[in-house]
């Protein structure tokens, strides 16, 4: 998977250098040092794979919602790094991805999922985090590590050809032990109001 990764790195990166899009990361020491783990950070628009794909280190393959599984560019992504896709009205389907992404964890193979389920249509402003998102995560007793995204909207959403500055924060992760004891609902509260405090952070 590290070669297909760097390959679609490197054409992320001419893409974002095209379009005028400059990527500021924080926080990558927080990214755990062994992989198996799964990032959750807030959702914007199609762009925000892309914030992840040029600035994170260590490959990763992400859940995806089967209604984007065929946008050009993203489809090609998502084949070349094992992502999967997932059917929110199929509840057998979706119980089916959980397990399958806890087992893909386990076997040391790192994930995106985006928790609140679909696009924040009100900038950098969240929606409630879904408890099931988390269900993986607990399954695979792994490192969930929360992700600030600021202004991922712009790239997709703005009809400008200004340049754009996204900034993506990879806040400290969450171990399972401090987690263990929490209900899915609660690990979504808690990982929503870290990013919520990180973008406030950075919007002042």
């Amino acid at each position: 998977m590290s070669e297909a990764y760097a390959c679609v790195k490197k054409v992320t990166i001419a893409a974002n250098r095209a379009g005028k899009v400059k990527i500021e990361s924080r926080g990558l020491e927080n990214i755990p040092a062994e992989d198996g783990f799964i990032f959750f950070p807030n959702h914007q628009g199609m762009y925000d794979v892309l914030a992840f794909l040029e600035s994170c280190p260590v490959p990763f393959a992400f859940v995806i919602k089967k209604e984007a599984r065929n946008v050009i560019l993203l489809k090609q992504v998502v084949d070349a790094l094992g992502s999967i896709s997932i059917d929110r009205e199929d509840i057998r389907q979706s119980m089916k991805v959980i397990r399958q992404v806890a087992e893909e964890v386990r076997g040391g193979k790192n994930f995106l999922i985006f928790a609140e389920g679909t696009r924040s249509r009100a900038g950098n402003k969240l929606l409630d985090f879904k408890g099931g998102s988390f269900k993986s995560a607990v399954k695979a007793q792994c490192p969930i590590v929360p992700c600030a995204l600021v202004d991922a909207f712009k790239p997709f959403d703005e009809k400008s050809i200004k340049p754009v500055t996204v900034k993506i924060m990879y806040l400290p992760p969450m171990y399972y032990e401090e987690y263990k004891g929490m209900k899915t609902v609660e690990i979504a509260a808690e990982v929503k109001r870290r990013i919520e405090d990180a973008i406030a952070e950075q919007i002042k």
